[in-house]
């Protein structure tokens, strides 16, 4: 058991607290308490570096047309491929800004499409929600729900949506419970796993984001999924 709790600390690079370490034992069959993980971290000397506050700056300085809110912070569709959210984020690194799309299923909290670019553009989210859209073809009516900004209400981005079938849906300015769950994969992005090593390159930094997402939709458990990872619900549900 020691070993494997320090498998587990290690490739969650050091962001599985105890509680959600008794998760994973529990998800392998093993009826582990957190009172006994506690423990053994302590004699481990393993201990979760606390997070920094997580401030969000979405501001809307455009003119464009915007989306009525269609989710009204409803998070927990019934089935796959009914509800998609998405935003764009940015992350440092000692050569420049790195700015990160992404595209998340509601219904299992999975990463179905990302695109990262230097430039924060109109092209960036497209990329992202075209990888969602291959990986997954929706039927038409699916609502993609985002923020304001500029880059989600231009018109080459509104034309993709409605090429897709897709209705747009927007939470307001600087609401971030408005699309609270993906930034919360924001915030754990950059706590648990960006922040945590010296990021030299862009280049460094954007396989660092591919190597989380695949932990991510993979390996990391979530409450909402029962303690599955977005993966692994997504194949019971089916």
């Amino acid at each position: 058991m020691y070993r494997r709790i320090k498998a587990l600390f290690t490739s969650s690079r050091e962001s599985l607290g105890s509680r959600e370490m008794a998760k994973n034992f529990r998800a392998e069959g093993f009826d582990v308490t957190r009172y006994k993980v506690m423990k053994i971290m302590g004699r481990l000397k393993l201990q979760v570096r606390q997070r920094i506050a997580y401030k969000i700056t979405t501001k809307r300085k455009h003119s464009d047309a915007v989306a009525a809110n269609l989710l009204n912070q409803n998070f927990n569709p019934v089935g796959l491929g009914q509800i998609w959210a998405g935003d764009i984020t940015y992350l440092k690194t000692a050569e420049g800004w790195v700015y990160l799309a992404v595209v998340m299923d509601l219904y299992s909290r999975r990463i179905v499409g990302w695109a990262t670019d230097k430039r924060m553009t109109t092209s960036l989210i497209s990329r992202a929600m075209i990888m969602a859209y291959n990986l997954r073809r929706p039927a038409k009516g699916l609502i993609f729900h985002s923020g304001r900004g500029s880059q989600y209400t231009s018109k080459p981005y509104r034309d993709l949506l409605a090429d897709y079938g897709i209705r747009p849906s927007m939470g307001d300015v600087g609401a971030y419970w408005d699309n609270a769950v993906v930034e919360r994969f924001f915030g754990s992005l950059k706590h648990d796993w960006i922040f945590k090593v010296h990021q030299p390159t862009r280049e460094h930094m954007m396989n660092d984001v591919r190597a989380y997402i695949k932990y991510y939709n993979l390996d990391r458990l979530h409450s909402s999924n029962n303690d599955l990872s977005p993966l692994q619900y997504e194949n019971l549900a089916n």
